[in-house]
């Protein structure tokens, strides 16, 4: 379990039931994917997700079993998309640790994303209303539509900053708002309260990825789990690198046209989007969606659960670079 959960021993507690949750839903004949996908389940992973659901829950009638169901299948659903991811990406590290790619070859792990994919309309079938089933499959289909914008876009200079967070806002966004507001309707909230619980995701999820796109330029390999300057070698040009191409700077364009890049033209290119100030400008983004995050928190009714809420996006967003 992530140390971010320490403080908060009930959270903790309920995240616990939901990893052994997981664990049962994994069970396959096939044990090369029941062990691939209980690898995932327990490779440290900060859960995020299935906390969000947890959380928002608090604010309606909290009924344990149920919410746990939920909460796994926000969590499967997301290590589902990042197992596809890492095939598409040819990624070997995830969360620091080699991916199932890496480990099992990409027809595996195409199918034990597919199994993870199983596995959640499993869950939600026996446990979800009609309506949050239906809420559930469209958010999904923006989340592979936000992917496939993204494999579209790849190694165009001329991407637009509204394309890329309108890709982003299906990509990652997307969960983030599906995670809380499931929690929330689930549990006999208000349409209005479970609203905001969407909005607040959608804020947190834009300031989160944003985030996270300024570390494949700023963080290592240790730290972030996954390979530096990664992004820009498979040509997914994110938002620092997109602010810094507004310039139309020569030496950038002609540096991104070598693709494939070797490690001194990706750390020439990561150090001309700092000079053309592409992270700056994007660290000045990422605060905007989190100040509105705070700004919603702050409006929903008062408990220990919205202060839960407030400190762990506080760590989240406020992370350093």
């Amino acid at each position: 379990m992530h140390i971010i959960w320490n403080q908060y021993p009930e959270i903790k507690e309920e995240l616990l039931e939901i990893i052994k949750l997981m664990d049962e839903n994994a069970k396959c004949k096939d044990k090369v994917i029941e062990q691939s996908i209980k690898d995932l389940i327990h490779a440290n992973g900060k859960m995020i997700r299935p906390a969000f659901t947890v959380l928002a829950a608090h604010f309606g009638e909290y009924e344990p079993e149920k919410v746990r169901a939920l909460a796994s299948v926000v969590e499967l659903f997301h290590m589902a998309t990042l197992v596809h991811d890492d095939v598409i990406d040819d990624a070997n590290l995830r969360r620091g640790v080699p991916t199932i790619q890496a480990k099992y070859g990409k027809e595996y792990a195409v199918y034990i994303g597919d199994y993870l994919f199983c596995i959640c309309f499993k869950i939600l079938a026996s446990t979800a209303s009609l309506q949050s089933i239906q809420v559930d499959s469209l958010s999904m289909s923006r989340i592979c539509l936000g992917e496939v914008e993204q494999l579209n876009s790849r190694f165009n200079t001329e991407v637009s900053v509204k394309n890329y967070l309108k890709r982003i806002a299906g990509k990652t966004a997307e969960l983030f708002s599906l995670s809380l507001y499931i929690g929330a309707a689930e549990s006999g909230c208000s349409d209005k309260l479970a609203k905001s619980f969407w909005r607040i995701g959608h804020h947190i999820g834009m300031a989160f990825q944003i985030i996270d796109d300024i570390l494949d330029y700023t963080g290592c390999e240790k730290s972030v789990g996954k390979d530096h300057a990664k992004d820009i070698q498979e040509g997914v040009f994110n938002l620092p690198l997109i602010y810094a191409l507004e310039k139309q700077p020569k030496d950038l364009l002609a540096l991104l046209e070598k693709h494939p890049y070797s490690d001194t033209d990706l750390k020439e290119i990561v150090q001309l989007v700092d000079t053309y100030g592409g992270i700056d400008r994007a660290r000045r983004l990422a605060h905007q969606y989190t100040q509105k995050a705070y700004k919603h928190i702050n409006k929903l009714p008062d408990n220990e659960y919205k202060m839960i809420l407030l400190e762990v996006a506080h760590k989240l967003l406020d992370r350093a670079y």
